[in-house]
Parts: structure tokens; sequence; C-alpha cells
């Protein structure tokens, strides 16, 4: 009855500001506790370290933990030198520390950029760590020109733009306890890495994304006479769209394409580097790691490289780089280079529908007139809805007559429940896509670890990734 909905909605209303009280009453003890002094500064350094911890958290933590953490944090903290990212990891115990939680502890500060909480959690995650807890306050600092801490601030204060006061990310992660000195300073080592990854991405983002753009205008002002001018409007199409939010840069380098002997050798122009790439190399690792017949398809006369890396990304997403590459032609219409963009495709762009997306709506137009079905159809729905959620990394780099073979014949799985594997290798020998489509009914986890062990064994591979799809459709799809 409305009357027992009410008198719920009350109920839930005065817990909620139980808890509250009970939130602020902990932090308050807390403060109590560790400082006899009365130092009016430490509770609301308290209020705004634990500011985003669920309550329920806080609430089953000891007073000495509570304040013992935060003021670790502090500690740390107390000197940072400008663009150093400040890493402890530790187990702490009573004796050492004064307090102790129970598991290791992980605590950064550095200055407060994009991806950063994702990334040491991809990082962790690929060191298969399991998470307790993440703490993640943002505080306005100020700090002398050494790095020394000189005052925790209101966030409004970055409004009064006072000198010497910034952003800071202050992350405090608990996982599985760890043993051994050796372990922690790995785990120290590899954030490490990870933070350096992520500052130099963030630094160089604009400059990758303006690259990006000038590309595309300097394919209308001066466009290869080698290429077919379509090809060149797709292109210039896609460029524009990935400098539009809809690709994260990460790594940016321009090649030379040399012949060295019987062999092509690409080698990185020096100063060109950025974002992860910002450091010069003599040569393209990756390329040099390809077969004679991958190699050979530097020289062809198409424009665009679309593929994944042989890298996984250290920033934002634990997944296998994308690579989008635009070759370079000198007068006579022979490939003389390469423009490489590394990063990852957005979520808008995996979002967006296939018919707004460059080169992929090319490619779906072509399927849909292939296909012969109108757009109004059942059948012609159906086909663009088997589109619309493709994977969008292989519907970038499955040509359109194979992606009608695969959408038609996913059409008529759905009518008749089958299983089907769908194989494709990548252009450049490095990997083998595989698309399987599954009753839903018949899919499971063992399922899915015994088709996996099979193709793990039929190609020698070194490494797997999968994601699963399972909706509405009588069909389950797996991506190997």
């Amino acid at each position: 009855s409305q009357r027992e909905i009410r008198d719920a909605l009350v109920r839930i209303s005065d817990m909620s500001e139980s808890l509250e009280q009970s939130r602020s009453q902990v932090i308050r003890s807390a403060a109590e506790l560790a400082d006899k002094g009365g130092d009016e500064r430490l509770e609301p350094f308290l209020s705004r370290y634990y500011r985003h911890v669920a309550t329920e958290d806080l609430l089953t933590r000891g007073a000495e933990a509570i304040v013992g953490a935060a003021l670790s944090h502090r500690e740390l903290a107390a000197n940072r030198p400008v663009g150093r990212a400040n890493v402890r990891v530790f187990t702490p115990t009573v004796a050492e520390q004064g307090w102790a939680c129970g598991q290791t502890v992980i605590e950064i500060v550095t200055d407060d950029m994009p991806f950063l909480v994702d990334s040491v959690t991809a990082d962790l995650s690929r060191q298969e760590h399991a998470f307790h807890l993440v703490i993640h306050p943002q505080l306005v600092v100020r700090r002398d020109a050494a790095g020394a801490l000189q005052e925790i601030l209101d966030l409004d204060a970055m409004r009064d733009a006072e000198f010497g006061a910034g952003v800071e990310s202050w992350m405090h992660v608990e996982i599985d306890r760890q043993g051994g000195d050796t372990s922690l300073e790995a785990i120290a080592e590899s954030l490490r890495r990870v933070l350096s990854d992520v500052r130099e991405s963030v630094e160089d983002w604009p400059k990758m994304a303006f690259e990006c753009q000038q590309i595309a205008a300097a394919l209308v002002s001066d466009p290869p006479q080698a290429v077919d001018p379509e090809e060149i409007a797709h292109a210039r199409r896609l460029l524009l769209w990935l400098a539009d939010g809809h690709f994260t840069f990460l790594g940016y380098r321009e090649y030379s394409l040399d012949r060295e002997g019987e062999e092509d050798v690409l080698h990185a122009i020096s100063g060109t580097g950025l974002g992860l790439l910002r450091y010069d190399q003599p040569h393209s690792g990756s390329f040099g790691r390809l077969n004679a017949e991958a190699r050979a398809k530097a020289r062809e006369p198409h424009l665009l490289i679309i593929t994944k890396a042989n890298s996984r990304a250290t920033v934002h997403r634990s997944t296998y780089l994308d690579y989008v590459g635009i070759k370079v032609f000198d007068a006579d219409g022979a490939v003389t280079g390469e423009r490489r963009f590394l990063g990852l495709f957005t979520s808008s762009a995996y979002t967006e529908s296939v018919l707004r997306v460059p080169i992929i709506d090319t490619k779906v137009e072509k399927v849909l007139e292939t296909s012969g079905f109108t757009a109004n159809s059942h059948s012609g729905k159906d086909l663009l809805e088997v589109l619309e959620t493709y994977p969008r990394d292989e519907l970038f780099q499955t040509s359109a007559d194979e992606l009608y073979e695969i959408a038609t014949a996913v059409l008529h799985l759905q009518e008749r429940r089958k299983s089907h594997l769908f194989l494709r290798q990548d252009e450049y020998g490095r990997f083998v896509s595989c698309m399987i489509f599954i009753p839903r009914d018949r899919f499971n986890t063992a399922v899915r670890l015994k088709m996996e062990a099979i193709l793990r064994r039929e190609f020698q591979g070194a490494s797997v990734d999968y994601t699963t799809r399972v909706s509405e459709s009588v069909l389950a799809r797996l991506h190997f």
C-alpha cells in the first residue's frame, strides 16, 4: 500500500542519516584517539581522506587502522619533487607502523591525471593480486619549490589559484598479503613503470591528437598520387573521427622504410616519438618480428593499416594496443615510411552505431547491399543487428566480403540453433581471431575452458584473450 511504501522510505532515510552520523562519529573518535593534543587539522584531513570510502567499509575498521593508514600516506606525501610519483608497498604491523590491517598496502602519491586508478588496478590484476580495498582521495595541496608538503587545502582553494597549489591523487590499495621484500619491491617497480607511462601518455595526448588532425589535413592539401582517392577520403574521415574523442592516444612515432640488403626495415625517425613511443629506438622491433610475406605488405599502395599491436597497453586497460598506421609515399608513388599511432578505441567507439563509424560504415553498407535485403525487412534488420553487436576491432580488420559470409551464416545459425566456428588470420601472421557461436543453453564456463584448450593446442598459442556475449539471442558468442 502507499502507506507501507511511505513508511519504508522513512525508515531508509532514517538508516542513511544514522549511517552518516556513525561515519562522522568514527572519524571524530579516531582523530581524538590519535591526537590527545587536540590538533584541529587532523579531523578535517581524515574526513577528506575517507570522503569517498563506503560507510560500511569504514565502520568495520578500528580507529588505529583509520588514523594509521591516513597518517602513513601523509608521511609518504611529505616530499615529492615535481613530476615524480611516490610509491610504497609494505605490510603494516603494530610493532613497526603502530597499526595493522591484515593485508599488504600500496600507497601512491602523484599528480592527478586521467587513467590512474584504471592503470594501477589493471597492472595489479595482471599480476593476479586480489583487491580488498581501494581508497582514492583527490587532495588539493601546496608544496614549496623543492616539493616539500606545506599544507593540505580545501577543494575550493584551487579557485583562488594559490601559488604552489595543485591537485594530487593519493591511492591506498590493499591486496592479498605478500611475503618478502623482493616481492614487495617488484610490485612497486612495476607500478612506477605504469605511472610513468600514464604521465607520458597524458602529457603528449594533445600533441598526438594535433598530429592526427595535421595528417588528415595533409591528405587534402597533398594527397598521395598512388592511392585511390576514395581510400584517401575514407582515411581522412577516420583520422578526424579518432581525434574527435574516439581514440585514446597513447603513442606516436614516424618511421622511414629502408632497404638493408635483401630486407625492408622500418627505422624510427629521431625526435618524432610521443607518449609511450617518446624515447627513440633504432628501428621498429614489431616490424622486424614479422615474416617476409607480412613485411612485404609494407610496400603495398594502400594508405591505412588498422590492426592490433604486439604489446599490451599499460595505460587505462590491459588489452592489446590498437595500431593505426598511415603510409608515406614519395613523388613516384613508392612507400617510403609510416606514421604510427598506438592507443585504444574509446567506449564511444564501441557503442556508436556501425552506420556512423568511418571505414566500418562503408563495409556495412556493402554487406547490406550484397545481401539483397531491404533495410526495413525482417532479415535486413536482423543482419544489421548482427553487425551492430559484432566486435568493433573485427569490423575494422575484416574485409567486406568476409563480413558478408560471416553475417549471413550467423543469421542462418539463429534459425537452426547450431554451433559454428569462424576463423580469421591476422594479415601480419601474429594472431588468429576465432569467433564461436553456440546455443545459449549449452554455454557455461566448462565449455569455454574446453574450447580455449583446443584452440591453444591447435594453434600453439602463446596467449589467449577472450570475450563473451550472452543476450536475449538464442546464440551465445565467444571471441578468442
